[in-house]
Formats: C-alpha cells, sequence, structure tokens
C-alpha cells in the first residue's frame, strides 16, 4: 500500500473550503488502484486550523499511473501560476509505503 498524506494549514474558519474542494468526487475516484480518500480536521489551534487528506493507493506504481493520468495533469496545468487562496498559511506532502498493517477488533471477519 502507497499513501500520499497531504496537509495544509489555514486561518480560522476556512478549513471548511480545503474540506469541500478535497471530499468532492472527481477523476481520482476512477482511478484502478485507489482504495480510499479520507479528509480530516483538527481545530484544537486558535491560530489556525489544519486540513490532512489522506489518499491511500494499492500500490505505488497505481499513484504513479495517476500522476500522469492526462485529466490530472491538465488540472495542474490550467492551475499554473496562480496564487492559492488567501486563507492558506502553509501545504506540505508526503509519500508513505505501508510496511505493515494490523487489523484491529472493528474489522469485518
Amino acid at each position: 500500500m502507497f499513501i500520499q498524506i497531504r496537509t495544509i494549514v489555514v486561518e480560522p474558519g476556512n478549513a471548511d473550503e480545503v474540506v469541500d474542494r478535497f471530499g468532492k468526487p472527481g477523476h481520482m475516484d476512477t482511478m484502478p488502484g485507489l482504495i480510499d480518500r479520507t479528509v480530516m480536521v483538527s481545530k484544537r489551534n486558535k491560530e489556525s486550523e489544519e486540513v490532512i487528506a489522506m489518499i491511500r493507493w494499492e500500490s505505488e506504481e497505481a499513484w504513479k499511473n495517476w500522476e500522469k493520468d492526462p485529466v490530472h495533469i491538465a488540472g495542474h496545468r490550467e492551475k499554473r501560476g496562480q496564487e492559492p487562496p488567501s486563507y492558506v498559511i502553509s501545504s506540505s506532502v508526503k509519500m508513505y509505503e505501508v510496511k505493515k498493517v494490523l487489523p484491529g477488533t472493528a474489522v469485518n471477519a
């Protein structure tokens, strides 16, 4: 399994804008190898809110196929040169190769 974690830190009151953007169904959802997308919010800090988008792929190859997908590339080209919304403080992306998954008690057998 391969996981992409995108972290977007925004000014207070703006997390829902980011959740809406990352929570909409789109072309990515049709890609072979996509396991799921999870969008999470932390509002524990009064100075900012943090939105985490976790995208799980069956493999690094499946993710690479998404990165090379013409629709994905076209979407990035359209946004080239655009500034992020003024409420975005920072953003980062990290990639992880999953080495082990241990099921919990809530897993359906």
